[in-house]
C-alpha cells in the first residue's frame, strides 16, 4: 500500500470525529432555545464530552495493541454516530449520555492514527506529516461550521445530527477495505486491564520532555477549546451575527487552523524546531485573544475575519508540531501509548477550559472576560516553554 494511504485515512477519520463533536456547539443558540436553557451550557457539553475523551486517550495504546489502530478508529465512528444520535433527543439526560459517547469515540483517534504515522513516517517528516493529519481536526470543525447551521434552518438541528451521524457511519464502513493490511501488526493476544489507565500517565511523568508536552498541551486546548466552542455564540450574542454568518466565521478560523497547522509544520521541520515554533504559537494565541477582547458590533466585518483567520492559525494550529515532538520523544514502539498520556492532559485542559471561559462570561456579563482568561492561559504556556528552552 502506497505511503500516503495511511496519512489521507486517518485524515478523514480526524475530521468527521472532530465534526461530530462540534456539531451540537455550532446549533448552541437554536438548542438552547429549544430547551430553554442558556447556550453558555454548551461549555459544560464540550466538558463531558472530553471527560470520556481523557478516559478513552488512556485506554487507546492498549486497545490499538489488541485490536489494531484502524478496528479501534472505526469503533470510535460508531460510538460518536450513538452519541450524535442521543443528542438529537431534546431532553437533557439524552444529551449528557449522548456527550459521554462522542467522547469515547473521540478519545482513541489520535492515538490509533499516531501509532500508525509513527511506523510509516520517516522521522524527518514527522512534524510535516503529523501536522497535515491533525488538520482533520478544523477541517471537521470547518464543515460543522460551514454545513450544520444551513442544514438545521433547513431541516430542523435534530435531523442534522442524523444526517452527521450516519456520515460518521459510511466513513467506518469505507475503512473496512484497509484494514487487514493497515492493523497487520496488532497482537490478539495482548490484554487490556485497568492498569492501562494508569501506565500512560506514569510514561509522562517519568520523561521530561513529555511532561513538558503535556503541560503547555492543557493550556493551549483550554484556548482552543474555548474558542472554537464559543465563538458562534460570542458573534451571535456580542456582536450581533446572524447564525449563518457566525458558522461561517468558525469555518473561516478553522480555515486559518487548517493552513497554519501544516505552515508550522513545515517550519519546525526546517527551521525552528517543536519547542521554538510551539513558543512562537503561545505568543500569537495571546495577541488573537487580546484583539478579540476588543471586538465590538462597530468593527469591520473584514477586522474581525483577519483577526480570527490569525488567532485561528495559531490556537488551533499548534497539535501537529505537538504531537510529532512527543512520538520523536516516545520510548521505540511506545508512540500511541506516550500520545494517551499526554492527551489525557490536553483533554482535561478542555473539560476545564471551557467551563471557565463560560463561567467567566457568565460573571461579567460580557464574553470579551473569557478570551481575557484566554490572553492568560497563553502568557503562562509561553513562559513554560521559554524556560523550558532556556534549560535545555
Amino acid at each position: 500500500m502506497q505511503s500516503w494511504w495511511p496519512l489521507l485515512l486517518t485524515l478523514v477519520i480526524q475530521a468527521m470525529v472532530a465534526m461530530a463533536l462540534l456539531t451540537l456547539p455550532v446549533m448552541a443558540p437554536v438548542v438552547a432555545q429549544t430547551l430553554q436553557v442558556s447556550p453558555a451550557l454548551v461549555g459544560l457539553y464540550v466538558s463531558v464530552t472530553y471527560a470520556g475523551a481523557m478516559v478513552a486517550t488512556l485506554m487507546g495504546g492498549a486497545t490499538v495493541a489488541r485490536m489494531g489502530a484502524i478496528r479501534v478508529s472505526q469503533w470510535g465512528l460508531v460510538l460518536c454516530a450513538v452519541g450524535l444520535v442521543l443528542c438529537a433527543v431534546p431532553w437533557l439526560p439524552a444529551m449528557v449520555l449522548g456527550a459521554v459517547f462522542i467522547g469515547l469515540g473521540y478519545g482513541p483517534i489520535t492515538p490509533a492514527s499516531s501509532h500508525l504515522l509513527a511506523r510509516t513516517t520517516p522521522p524527518a517528516q514527522m512534524s510535516l506529516v503529523f501536522s497535515i493529519k491533525q488538520t482533520g481536526v478544523p477541517l471537521g470543525s470547518m464543515l460543522a461550521g460551514a454545513i450544520v447551521p444551513p442544514l438545521a434552518l433547513l431541516i430542523d438541528w435534530q435531523w442534522s445530527m442524523g444526517v452527521v451521524a450516519a456520515l460518521c457511519l459510511l466513513c467506518a464502513g469505507v475503512s473496512q477495505g484497509m484494514r487487514a493490511e493497515l492493523d497487520s501488526d496488532r497482537q490478539a493476544e495482548a490484554r487490556i486491564r485497568w492498569g492501562s489507565l494508569i501506565k500512560p500517565i506514569r510514561m509522562v511523568l517519568a520523561h521530561r520532555a513529555l511532561f513538558t508536552m503535556a503541560a503547555c498541551s492543557f493550556m493551549f486546548s483550554m484556548v482552543q477549546l474555548s474558542l472554537t466552542t464559543y465563538l458562534v455564540t460570542f458573534l451571535h450574542d456580542d456582536l450581533s451575527y446572524g447564525l449563518v454568518a457566525a458558522g461561517l466565521a468558525l469555518s473561516v478560523t478553522q480555515l486559518g487552523g487548517i493552513g497554519g497547522r501544516v505552515v508550522w509544520g513545515y517550519v519546525a521541520d526546517r527551521w525552528l524546531g517543536a519547542r521554538r515554533m510551539l513558543l512562537l504559537l503561545a505568543s500569537m494565541m495571546a495577541l488573537g485573544a487580546l484583539a478579540s477582547v476588543f471586538l465590538t458590533t462597530e468593527t469591520p466585518h473584514g477586522v474581525v475575519i483577519a483577526i480570527l483567520v490569525g488567532f485561528g492559525a495559531s490556537a488551533i494550529g499548534w497539535n501537529g508540531v505537538y504531537l510529532a515532538e512527543v512520538a520523536r520523544r516516545a520510548p521505540p514502539g511506545m508512540a500511541s501509548m506516550a500520545t494517551g498520556g499526554t492527551l489525557a492532559f490536553t483533554f482535561l485542559g478542555v473539560v476545564l477550559g471551557p467551563p471557565l471561559f463560560g463561567a467567566l462570561s457568565g460573571l461579567f456579563g460580557t464574553y470579551r472576560a473569557g478570551f481575557v482568561g484566554l490572553v492568560l492561559m497563553a502568557s503562562i504556556s509561553g513562559t513554560v516553554l521559554y524556560f523550558s528552552q532556556r534549560s535545555r
